[in-house]
């Protein structure tokens, strides 16, 4: 299975930064500061940013019908030239009616839908039409967004979820691009919308990441998670980045991230950054914009920061545009990439799928919100899982038909699979590969119960389940035993996984094996894990929501699906060739297209360690080529290796 991580251009990633000078952020059109902006760009490329992500305030750039402002328009000249001058580049985004907390229309607007309006939106062609003529040749200008966060923009109460059309979206992203190639603007180009479509969320807010993807050059996720666990937060981005890479196989550019040092030190600034930029690389990321590049504490009266006060602090520099400890990390991230030369790197291809139902995304009939949400909560959960075994897993995607080639095909705790999803994961494993599910019934009790056609003939079981009812988890904890050797967890030994839910997914599957041999019991002594031949390969059922509940566990991981998800992979003949006992060190891994082969190891302690990795056929060394028997590692660290083959 080949997992993306398509690049732009010549290959060169993208390490840029959202661009607002601090002399009037939004606003800083109207008090363009020429000395203050060179300052501002030469701190960024002295730290290894080349690009910036810049805008036009829409209200200001087009105060009338069919009018540009002049004097503006010149002054975006001059920051071009700026630009080119000291050898960076910026991304222009035309659009600019949300930015930190504030909607602005267009005086002008007069409650015109903004996508389906046709005079709006000929206004909207006719802007980007004029202004794409007039930079399109410009050696700065490395590629153009439509616009910025615009589904909060189109109705900020719901941000888009059920408000916005998503036809009407798509034909007007495609009139606006179809603007911009008209006048010869060659550069990549994306809408700039977050990637927050149904795709990814479960939630349709009108922008459909496949419907859009035929128009677009890169996906652009804008990240700002907060979340209950530290390991869930910091692979969150990557998560996404690996549900996207699928869409269409384009380029995924970080477009927004960051955070804001009113809500942290700047050491754990500093942690979050190193976490997000390394663990999007390893997910497939080829370009990272974080948001922004400076402080506005001058701006303190001036809308959104009267009223937002926190978005005044998210800079990488701070209102006197020193440097925080941040932006040295992006600093020591674009060295990194240097020394492995992260252009010729790529992701090598993997036999574990990680399956993500199409009921993530597909609008079924006669379902209900938490089917198509609790996907990415689930399928997120068992990447935290597997990424902590140090498992090459690649993100199959239902919708997009699974794969073939893989040995260990994971499904967690899947409500829902379509009919053809379930005849291709038992033709696998009747081909030899080893399938994986957990059983989960559902947040809700409509049609509440696995849709698994035929489990008992599936999985060499009978099942004791009674009509409309569940079995409900009773213990406070699932405590189970293994009853033989399996994958490296030997018998005898317990693990112990957290129990969450609602009323109704808190529930287990009752069973007795007929075929299956049971491999753990839980402290009752019923089946815990069961596995089943099918032709040369076999189907494992564990009777327990295992991702669900861990997925709703707040401070849970590492928690014990990481030692299940290792097993399955040792049984199952992929076991990582690098890999390490502790689950809070994460282990990655890219080749070069010389043969070359670096891994990373991140770390999600917070005090240093030293851990010592179990290499298979190799030997790993430091990038000068030292080799070195242990790897120290210190608070949230990443240490990058070269792995020699002996």
């Amino acid at each position: 299975m080949k997992r993306n991580a398509a690049k732009l251009g010549d290959g060169t990633p993208w390490v840029g930064v959202n661009y607002w000078s601090r002399t009037g952020g939004p606003l800083m059109w109207r008090d363009y500061r020429t000395d203050v902006i060179d300052e501002e760009l030469r701190t960024m490329r002295d730290h290894g940013i080349t690009l910036t992500r810049s805008f036009f305030y829409w209200p200001d750039f087009m105060p009338a019908e069919n009018t540009l402002d002049d004097q503006l328009v010149a002054h975006y000249d001059d920051f071009l030239d700026r630009h080119h001058a000291l050898g960076m580049t910026t991304i222009p985004t035309f659009i600019v009616g949300h930015m930190s907390g504030q909607n602005w229309d267009p005086a002008w607007r007069d409650g015109r839908d903004i996508f389906s309006d046709p005079s709006f939106v000929a206004q909207q062609e006719w802007y980007v039409r004029t202004l794409g003529a007039r930079w399109k040749d410009h050696p700065a200008v490395a590629g153009w967004l439509l616009t910025n966060e615009i589904p909060i923009y189109g109705h900020w109460q719901s941000r888009g979820i059920g408000t916005i059309d998503a036809d009407a979206v798509t034909a007007w992203a495609k009139t606006l691009i179809d603007a911009l190639r008209d006048v010869g603007a060659h550069q990549p180009v994306s809408v700039g919308d977050g990637a927050w479509g149904v795709e990814i969320t479960g939630a349709d807010n009108g922008f459909r990441i496949r419907d859009l993807e035929p128009l677009i050059d890169f996906h652009g996720p804008h990240v700002y998670r907060m979340e209950t666990d530290e390991v869930r937060q910091h692979l969150g981005a990557a998560f996404i980045c690996e549900l996207l890479g699928p869409i269409g196989g384009k380029p995924v550019i970080m477009e927004e991230f960051g955070l804001t040092s009113d809500y942290v030190s700047e050491e754990n600034a500093a942690h979050y950054y190193r976490q997000i930029l390394h663990n999007t690389l390893l997910a497939g990321a080829t370009g990272w914009i974080p948001w922004n590049n400076t402080d506005y504490d001058e701006l303190w009266h001036q809308e959104p920061y009267s009223h937002h006060p926190f978005e005044m602090h998210f800079g990488l520099t701070d209102d006197q545009g020193r440097p925080k400890e941040q932006l040295r990390e992006v600093k020591r991230f674009t060295e990194v990439l240097r020394a492995v030369d992260a252009p010729r790197l790529r992701r090598a291809d993997t036999r574990i799928a990680l399956v993500v139902s199409s009921f993530l995304e597909k609008p079924y009939p006669f379902t209900q919100p938490e089917d198509h949400t609790s996907v990415f909560a689930h399928t997120r959960q068992a990447y935290v899982a597997a990424r902590e075994a140090d498992l090459p897993v690649g993100v199959a995607r239902e919708a997009d038909g699974l794969p073939d080639d893989c040995a260990l095909y994971l499904l967690p705790s899947a409500k829902q699979l379509t009919a053809p999803g379930w005849r291709h994961l038992l033709a696998r494993a009747e081909a030899g590969a080893t399938v994986y599910a957990s059983y989960y019934v559902g947040e809700h009790h409509v049609q509440r119960g696995s849709w698994w056609p035929k489990l008992d003939e599936t999985f060499g079981v009978v099942k004791q389940l009674r009509y409309g009812l569940t079995d409900p988890i009773e213990d406070d904890e699932v405590r189970v035993t293994f009853t033989r050797d399996f994958g490296g967890i030997g018998a005898g030994e317990e693990l112990v996984f957290p129990v969450a839910g609602t009323e109704h997914s808190r529930t287990y599957l009752p069973v007795e094996p007929n075929g299956a041999e049971v491999l753990a019991t839980d402290a009752h002594g019923r089946p815990f894990l069961l596995s089943h031949a099918r032709g040369t390969g076999r189907v494992v059922l564990c009777t327990y929501p295992v991702e669900h509940m861990a997925a709703l566990t707040p401070r849970v991981n590492p928690e014990p699906t990481w030692r299940l998800y290792a097993a399955l992979a040792a049984e199952a003949g992929v076991a990582p060739d690098v890999t390490v006992d502790d689950p809070r060190v994460l282990v990655g891994r890219m080749e070069h297209e010389d043969g070359r082969s670096f891994v990373w190891f991140v770390s999600q302690h917070a005090e240093p360690l030293t851990v010592k990795p179990r290499v298979a056929g190799g030997t790993l060394r430091d990038l000068t080529g030292q080799r070195f028997p242990a790897v120290e590692l210190f608070p949230y660290g990443v240490v990058v290796t070269e792995l020699t083959r002996d």
